[in-house]
């Protein structure tokens, strides 16, 4: 069996892993990645990309509602979903061909197939064997399903990216982001959805504000929100499907998907058996610096279930190659780090939330703002923005930014970059704001919740 030497060896070809890879090339080390299913991996292939560009679709449907109120008669306009998703596809065959380009002149050699670690120095890909004194595990992750009669009918965020039609009723179970993002999609496009999670509303972990608000637009967009439900089974019938929820209800629709977390892609790996230590969800186990039970063997990205985000495991890839190959030591800083909902409307934050600033700070200052959006005057369109900020009464300084409505990820953005230098509230208010927008909101408001 031919065997290649290589001074890193990156398991994954994510964004996490590319990243890693392409520095570690360009620091001048030898490097190889394997990947067994596309370049770019689950964000690019089957999560943040194609998943914002089914949501981008949608959101026409608003436009040539709302263009009504602007002086727009638009006559026949018609959605074809297949052409949709074949704009979608076409667009990921030319981003993976991108990534595959963008490694090869950074000089990584790419292997397609799947890795297994033969021991701590040595991975198998089909009928070659690869030696580093590097490993890098950047697998990522995938969706996970629970055990119940016919699960097996339910299919996942990956399944729902390639529908070949859009079905007349719907079923989401689960209450998190990819959750009520594809909610968002399929009702927005005519979809009959009802969104079944077990908890007592959606987004937990999000700031309690904005997971009442969000619930509230997407029901008057017309989601079934159904709270503390369960799924007992799932049955195939005649005209699709039949739901036994808790309390012994039945609820009948065209498709279900299950949104209810994800796993780490650890199984099969031959992590364990070279002395990596996994937890008890299969994650890899890492210290602050990514490196895991074994010395010189990493892991960045979802596959270690720290903050599963693609810019998080793009920064720990960074991370990493400074500490293993720059002589730079460096810790990913998981403070303020921004994250988005793309659901309709959209909801972003940074910092804090109010429940997190008590329990650290005890008392804190609450600035909430709720108003419609400027667009939606003249649209008719009742949906309205949600802006709050939670600051420490005794330094001044905001501790969070929170915001529901159109442009949220945009705006929180920038407000991300104030909050990482320590801004103030008496700062925030000496910003001019920029007039007629959503986000001066966040600079003139004033007065303190009670």
């Amino acid at each position: 069996m031919p065997t290649s030497s290589f001074d890193l060896i990156v398991l994954g070809a994510g964004s996490g892993g590319v990243r890693a890879a392409r520095m570690a090339s360009q620091a001048g080390r030898k490097v190889a990645v394997v990947e067994e299913s596309r370049l770019g991996g689950t964000c690019v292939m089957r999560g943040c990309v194609p998943k914002k560009l089914l949501v981008f679709g949608s959101r026409f449907a608003d436009d040539l509602a709302d263009a009504q109120g602007y002086g727009w008669d638009i006559d026949n306009a018609r959605f074809d979903w297949a052409r949709l998703v074949a704009a979608k596809n076409a667009e990921l065959n030319r981003l993976e061909t991108i990534y595959g380009r963008i490694l090869r002149d950074s000089g990584v050699t790419v292997v397609e197939g799947r890795g297994r670690l033969l021991d701590p120095h040595t991975v198998e890909v089909g009928n070659r064997r690869l030696t580093a004194p590097h490993l890098l595990i950047a697998t990522g992750g995938h969706p996970s399903l629970p055990r119940l009669p016919g699960i097996e009918h339910a299919v996942t965020s990956n399944e729902a990216l390639d529908l070949m039609q859009l079905p007349e009723r719907m079923v989401v179970v689960g209450g998190g982001y990819i959750a009520v993002e594809f909610a968002g999609i399929f009702s927005t496009l005519g979809v009959a959805v009802t969104l079944v999670l077990r908890g007592d509303g959606v987004l937990r972990g999000f700031d309690q504000d904005l997971r009442a608000a969000l619930a509230e637009e997407m029901a008057r967009r017309g989601v079934a929100i159904r709270a503390e439900t369960q799924v007992r089974s799932i049955e195939r019938t005649g005209k699709g499907y039949s739901l036994r929820l808790s309390e012994d209800e039945v609820m009948e629709t065209d498709l279900v998907l299950y949104a209810t977390g994800r796993r780490p892609n650890t199984a099969g790996l031959g992590l364990e058996e070279a002395g990596v230590v996994l937890d008890g969800q299969g994650a890899v186990v890492v210290d602050a610096y990514s490196r895991t039970s074994v010395d010189h063997i990493w892991a960045v990205g979802d596959v270690t279930d720290r903050m599963n985000l693609t810019p998080v495991a793009i920064h720990e890839a960074m991370a990493f190659v400074r500490t293993a190959f720059q002589g730079q030591p460096t810790a990913m800083d998981y403070a303020n780090v921004p994250s988005a909902v793309f659901s309709q409307p959209p909801l972003a934050t940074v910092g804090l939330t109010e429940a997190d600033a008590h329990e650290k700070f005890g008392a804190v200052d609450v600035y909430l703002s709720r108003f419609k959006p400027m667009r939606n005057i003249l649209a008719g369109r009742e949906e309205r923005t949600l802006m709050k900020l939670v600051v420490d009464p005794e330094s001044d300084r905001v501790l969070g930014v929170h915001m529901l409505g159109p442009d949220a990820p945009e705006i929180i953005q920038g407000f991300a970059v104030a909050l990482k230098c320590g801004a103030t509230k008496a700062q925030f208010d000496a910003t001019v704001g920029i007039h007629p927008t959503a986000a001066e909101e966040l600079v003139t408001m004033r007065d303190k919740r009670p």
